[in-house]
């Protein structure tokens, strides 16, 4: 029940104090050798440099979703592919558009977040966070939306770590009703264009099984699937994250 207050009321009242932008670090903190060797190799082939834009903090994690994809993409043997419209689907503050748009070069970049306005520790709202993230980016757009409901055709759909589980949304303080997960993969099959891609990344094997029942389930074809380790990740991650592709059928 407190859950379900204080969401709805953040999201009715629609806190925000204006767009905020991180001061950006110019230089990344000082880590192992293997970790520096694989951003710079990042860097090059992808010819970004996050901390000119972003915090130090920030733009680690960036790197190691760039990292992340890097690894799955070329695992998965995809070929690389123009990209329309991209739409990533519970961003939360889309701290990581930067990544998204670097690897995938996407003509419009979309975050959805459900919880757009909540209060963060900084005293700003998600949103006004969110607006920064985005506002350096070409085509790229911050939307406060609830994606089970949401209609926006897409060539590409990413998901990092969906809710799946009642513990899951408790721990971020979300009510429960809000967990739907069969009808957001039903929304995610539909709003995908014919032969278009759905990227997932899970938290370890065991919540990776279920999201990949929920995709066969809704009729989107399995292409890929493993654990990607990143020199990068967190030491906090228990397990690595389990990344997969899916495609909608041409003919759906």
């Amino acid at each position: 029940m407190r859950h379900r207050i204080g969401y709805r009321l953040s999201e009715r009242v629609g806190w925000s104090r204006g767009t905020y932008r991180e001061t950006a670090a110019g230089e990344l903190p000082a880590s192992s050798p293997r970790q520096a060797a694989r951003i710079a190799e990042l860097q090059s082939r992808y010819h970004v440099r996050f901390e000119a834009l972003l915090g130090a903090a920030t733009s680690v994690r960036s790197y190691e979703y760039l990292d992340i994809l890097d690894q799955a993409w070329s695992r998965a043997g995809l070929a690389r592919r123009e990209v329309g419209v991209l739409c990533d689907v519970g961003c939360a503050s889309f701290w990581y558009a930067a990544a998204l748009a670097a690897f995938f070069g996407p003509r419009r970049l979309l975050g959805v977040e459900i919880e757009g306005h909540r209060l963060l520790r900084d005293g700003r709202a998600r949103i006004d966070h969110a607006r920064g993230y985005v506002a350096a980016l070409a085509n790229a757009e911050f939307v406060v939306a609830d994606y089970s409901r949401y209609a926006q055709p897409a060539d590409l759909i990413s998901a990092w770590f969906p809710f799946l589980t009642p513990n899951a949304i408790l721990a971020w303080r979300l009510p429960l009703d809000l967990l739907r997960p069969q009808r957001l993969f039903e929304r995610i099959h539909h709003n995908l264009t014919p032969g278009g891609l759905f990227l997932m990344v899970n938290h370890g094997p065991a919540e990776a099984e279920q999201a990949h029942g929920l995709c066969e389930a809704v009729g989107l074809n399995s292409i890929w699937r493993g654990a990607v380790i990143s020199p990068l990740s967190a030491s906090e991650r228990l397990e690595p994250p389990w990344v997969s592709f899916w495609q909608r059928s041409i003919a759906d």
